[in-house]
């Protein structure tokens, strides 16, 4: 059985364009049974001479603005937050002065992806960017049902710890959705915190046209997802993160980075868990577009048009139910906007 599974991975990741070399070294790794534990910290693995890592044995070309992970991590803090019915260790980055501007990662990332875009919105805005809880350096439990009213909850957390009365929200992806839920609290008058404006990146905002990933259809398994979970090494993560970059677009230095914000504290052996939103985007969809279509908050989206996940037939959809929106369409840039266009970005955030 757990052959079938590794083979089932493998093919999934073959339909994906993963290189030979690359599937062949994971499967003889797999059956000669060195799965191993997952290291406490990433720097073990960037550390493994015999082993270089993805980072170190592809070309860089448009990396070179990528933001130090442990420096982000070092600068941020560490927030005891209660939400959920329970009290968890939050991660959280803070930066700048001026208006409050919280910015929203997106799956199966971390705040790092605002890295590149900080120093110029941070001139003009105080930065709370957190890691939501499973991701990147929060807190990962393992036996625990995420969800995306929960990372809500956990937003909202942080901004009654911080004093935050107003605020500019950015979203990515998963992120697009917290946002979401958040617009429909605010539509309820049950938000505290008032959303001035409010700027969406790739995401999920209509669940029927979501195009999930091979890899994420197959974690939503209730069988080989676990057990995918398990077999996940940075050479396969970085491998399914590459159709979601812009074609022509070194997204080495960004993927190593995603990955070692993932595996932090073995947090790739839970992505079974996380990958959940996605049901909590069906079951929720009618409530989540009500609250975006009906909205007085300011809405503007900047789009990653060549992205397969949420791409340009995201955006259709989009204009056609929100005329009146503000769009910027990056036509070169697929999933990742702040990661392969941030010079673009930023300025869109702060017109």
């Amino acid at each position: 059985m757990l052959g079938e599974v590794v083979e089932d991975t493998l093919g999934r990741l073959r339909e994906v364009a993963v290189d030979d070399e690359v599937v062949g070294a994971h499967a003889e790794s797999l059956f000669a049974g060195r799965l191993g534990a997952p290291p406490a910290l990433p720097a073990a693995r960037a550390g493994d001479a015999s082993r270089p890592s993805v980072r170190a044995r592809l070309p860089r070309r448009d990396n070179a603005r990528v933001g130090d992970l442990r420096a982000w991590w070092s600068e941020g803090k560490m927030l005891r937050l209660s939400f959920g019915g329970a009290e968890r260790t939050v991660f959280r980055a803070r930066l700048g002065a001026g208006p409050v501007m919280t910015l929203l990662h997106g799956f199966p990332s971390s705040s790092h992806d605002w890295a590149k875009a900080a120093p110029l919105l941070s001139s003009r805005h105080t930065l709370l960017a957190p890691d939501f809880l499973g991701f990147g350096a929060s807190e990962k439990p393992v036996e625990h049902r995420y969800s995306l009213h929960e990372q809500a909850d956990l937003v909202e957390a942080l901004w009654a710890a911080e004093d935050v009365r107003a605020t500019v929200l950015v979203a990515h992806d998963y992120g697009v959705s917290v946002a979401q839920e958040l617009l429909a609290r605010a539509r309820e008058g049950a938000l505290a915190v008032e959303l001035t404006s409010v700027h969406l990146m790739n995401g999920g905002l209509y669940p029927e046209l979501h195009r999930p990933q091979p890899v994420q259809s197959a974690l939503l398994d209730p069988e080989q997802g676990p057990r995918i979970s398990e077999l996940v090494n940075e050479e396969l993560f970085v491998a399914g993160l590459g159709p979601t970059f812009a074609p022509g677009y070194d997204a080495s230095g960004d993927s190593a980075d995603i990955w070692a914000a993932t595996s932090r504290e073995g947090g790739e052996r839970i992505g079974h868990l996380l990958i959940a939103y996605i049901a909590d985007r069906e079951r929720h969809g009618e409530r989540w577009v009500r609250a975006l279509e009906t909205t007085t908050v300011p809405l503007s989206f900047v789009w990653g048009m060549l992205d397969p996940v949420s791409g340009a037939h995201m955006l259709d959809r989009i204009r056609e139910r929100l005329p009146e929106a503000s769009f910027t369409a990056l036509e070169d840039v697929a999933h990742w906007p702040s990661l392969e266009a941030p010079g673009r970005v930023g300025p869109q955030l702060l017109s």
